[in-house]
Parts: structure tokens; sequence; C-alpha cells
């Protein structure tokens, strides 16, 4: 099922709609290269987000470039990010619609200030609307990322199914968790100083942060 968005999202002219069940359509990670594809280990960062640093398995690469076309894909980080959410997305109703939309402004608030960052290093980058599970920064395809299926591959989270749905459990905070991912080409040891910069910026704005 799809729960309605009614918020605008930076460079989304149409209506998004939650995607709450993992997509038939998914970029997929190998299960077995998650450690030796971690690059920075699970950190965390402002409002309590988790985030890490894995570079993209070499045999899916050829996903990786039907969701970048044109994109050498060689040296593509993945970032996945989780933030702790106050209610059980499990649930449905109004409170869970509102909990998503606090969630989703908090993540293109940071990602945005991460990719524009990188970009204006002169680095590719880009990251993913969690509400049509596309592209922010490229979007020239219509391949839809799979936010579950990365926590599986890339951090070994478990899930469970709720109905026709699969729910991603984060290893302390189960189901009441957030997932939303960037992607970039940035060298790895420049990543931990944008990071910072922006976490700088973004706690001299909100002081809850």
């Amino acid at each position: 099922s799809l729960t309605t968005f009614t918020g605008a999202l930076p460079g989304r002219n149409t209506r998004s709609r939650w995607r709450t069940c993992a997509s038939s359509t998914r970029f997929a990670l190998s299960v077995y290269s998650f450690r030796r594809d971690m690059l920075m280990p699970v950190t965390t960062t402002v409002w309590g987000m988790e985030y890490s640093v894995h570079e993209c398995p070499k045999r899916h690469k050829k996903e990786a470039e039907a969701m970048f076309p044109g994109l050498n894909v060689d040296g593509l980080l993945i970032i996945p990010t989780c933030q702790r959410t106050k209610i059980d997305l499990v649930r449905t109703g109004e409170g869970v619609d509102n909990e998503k939309d606090f969630c989703l402004e908090r993540f293109i608030s940071f990602a945005k200030r991460i990719t524009d960052r990188l970009i204006a290093d002169g680095h590719w980058a880009d990251y993913i609307d969690p509400c049509s599970g596309l592209s922010m920064v490229n979007k020239d395809s219509q391949q839809i990322y799979g936010e579950v299926d990365a926590l599986v591959t890339l951090l070994n989270y478990q899930t469970t199914n709720t109905g026709c749905c699969k729910v991603v459990l984060h290893p302390t905070w189960g189901s009441a968790v957030y997932p939303a991912s960037i992607f970039t080409k940035a060298p790895v040891t420049g990543l931990h100083e944008v990071f910072l910069e922006v976490e700088a910026e973004i706690r001299a704005e909100d002081l809850n942060a």
C-alpha cells in the first residue's frame, strides 16, 4: 500500500507518494560482501541520524548504471542513512504519516547540503527521494532504489514481513527506523570533512540537532 505525501520536495513538480512496500524493481547489492565493501563504519550525526559508507559491489555495477545512466560507476560510494522514529513505521495512520514527513524533511536538509558541497568541489553526487525511490539530482532514469534491500545487503540488517510489505529491522530500534541513501564518487578520504562541515552548519541553525 502507498501512503500519500502532500509536501513539496526539491526538484519534484509532481505529487510524491510514500513507498512503504519493497519495490518489484530492485537495486540489489550483495549480502556476502557487506563487510569487505564497508569503507566507513556506522557513525552517528545530527538528530541521532546514522550513516555509513560502502563501495558499490562490482557484481552489481549494471544496476548502478541503470540508476544513473551515463555515469562511470567505478568508485561509486553508497551512504545509507537511518533515523530513529518516535512511532513504529509498521503502523498506519496520521501519526505515522506525520513522522515520515518529519524524517523526510530532515533527510532532505542533510542530504542536499552534503551533495551540494560535493558537487561544488567537483565530485558527482546524488541522493534518493524516499517517497518515490528515484534519484533527486540526476533525473534521467526511472530505476527505483530499494532502501530495505540495501540495508539488508550493505549492513546485514534483518527484515520482517507485514502483509505484502518487507520492513527493515534496525538492530537497536527495530522497525522504528526511516532509511534513505546518498551516492557519490568523491574520495572517501574527504567525506568525513564534508560531513563535519554539514553537521556544524545544521547545529548552528537547530539547537536540537
